[in-house]
């Protein structure tokens, strides 16, 4: 009995089924990035130059233990007061003479800080401090910087500082990009932000 071929498949388009399967995929599928928290480090030092002098009183100590307490400025503090604490310092503008500062509406307490641009904010976490703690603490000082920004640039330009920078970074703004840019450092410049984070504790 003769043998009987087996039929063959057809598989000349399953390379094209499969090109157009992998371009499906990948026009819609979105890939989730993490974007971590944007810092701007300082320039490397020359190792002979000395440091600037920094009055105590023009830092402000904000610290985390591994139970998430906040320890601000030797005092014990909850989460939701360190923002008002840390607008406080920032606006004081205790400073005579040169370091005076003409917009700051704070206490001008003389103990606290001279002037925003002098000011620096110092966090310093326990290892074993909740990721989600040190995020709540990083935006509440970030978020006390942009209420001061806003606050000046409503008066300068009638605007909030968080809607200029938003502005400046839609691909569709069609104003006068260079201005909005002189304006957005105008106001940085008036509070400028000065967060150092020290190495963990143990």
């Amino acid at each position: 009995m003769a043998k009987r071929s087996a039929p063959e498949v057809n598989a000349g388009s399953m390379a094209d089924i499969a090109f157009l399967l992998l371009i499906f995929f990948l026009v819609t599928t979105t890939i989730e990035t993490d974007r971590g928290i944007s810092r701007k480090l300082p320039p490397i030092q020359d190792e002979n130059v000395e440091p600037p002098v920094i009055k105590q009183k023009n830092i402000f100590t904000v610290i985390v233990n591994r139970n998430n307490d906040l320890l601000v400025e030797d005092q014990v503090m909850q989460l939701s007061e360190l923002r008002q604490a840390a607008k406080d310092f920032l606006d004081n503008g205790a400073g005579q003479g040169e370091e005076a500062c003409s917009y700051c509406k704070g206490a001008k307490d003389p103990a606290s800080s001279d002037n925003p641009t002098k000011a620096i904010i110092s966090l310093v976490n326990d290892r074993q401090t909740e990721y989600r703690t040190y995020i709540s603490v990083q935006n509440e000082l970030v978020a006390a910087y942009n209420e001061l920004r806003n606050r000046e640039a409503q008066r300068l330009f009638g605007m909030d500082y968080t809607e200029m920078e938003a502005k400046y970074n839609d691909p569709n703004f069609t104003g006068n990009k260079d201005k909005l840019e002189e304006q957005i450092d105008q106001v940085k410049n008036m509070y400028p932000q000065k967060l150092s984070e020290a190495e963990p504790k143990n």
